[in-house]
């Protein structure tokens, strides 16, 4: 049964507590930032104790890696999924990665605001004060572009290193980009400078029929 605090915020007992404040960071980092959101900000959110907080989570820095690799996993496993179809050739498991991020832009709320990549947006708040934090974006980061190159390979680039390369660049920016303008255009403009750019490096994909 839920509790009132001395200041009316209800709390609510240790059962699934570390689940709530992940769940509430998840909302609050991604809509309102990491630095803007804090320690009283999670608790009362998540309707925890700050006792309770500091019992799951020792620093606020270890809350927001352990947010980070929970969007991850789900990314990864997101990403998997699709990547996976059956019949997908490589190339077009170039452009499936563009198309996701062009159909997350699309997939806004009415009137809510473009955030971007968590991953990115953490890389930039975190800076030099949470560099755990920032090796771990760095990985991700390092991992699309492995990802890409891999997959580059398999459909016969030339450079599948460059265009791995190249590619990484077109989906970190049309995130940014959109951020900054809060606009989702940059993500379809993205995906068509993909399918240039894929065309350029795999001559095959001209004689495919694209949607």
């Amino acid at each position: 049964m839920g509790k009132e605090s001395a200041a009316g915020t209800r709390r609510r007992g240790g059962r699934g507590a570390r689940e709530r404040i992940l769940v509430a960071a998840a909302a609050l980092f991604y809509e309102e930032g990491i630095h803007a959101t804090g320690i009283a900000r999670l608790v009362e959110t998540a309707e925890v104790s700050t006792r309770t907080f500091y019992q799951h989570f020792p620093t606020k820095a270890a809350l927001v890696e352990e947010y980070l690799r929970g969007y991850e996993a789900g990314l990864a496993r997101r990403v998997e999924e699709r990547l996976t179809q059956e019949g997908l050739a490589p190339q077009d498991q170039l452009l499936t990665l563009f198309v996701m991020v062009a159909e997350a832009g699309s997939e806004r709320p009415g009137g809510a605001s473009t955030r971007g990549c968590p991953l990115h947006n953490a890389a930039v708040e975190a800076a030099d004060q949470m560099p755990e934090v920032r090796e771990l974006v760095q990985r991700n980061k390092e991992g699309v572009v492995q990802q890409l190159t891999d997959i580059a390979a398999r459909g016969g680039a030339a450079d599948p290193e460059r265009l791995g390369r190249q590619l990484a660049v077109l989906l970190e920016g049309a995130t940014a980009m959109s951020t900054s303008l809060d606009n989702p255009c940059p993500r379809q403009d993205a995906l068509d400078a993909a399918r240039i750019l894929i065309d350029q490096a795999l001559p095959d994909m001209q004689s495919r029929q694209r949607s």
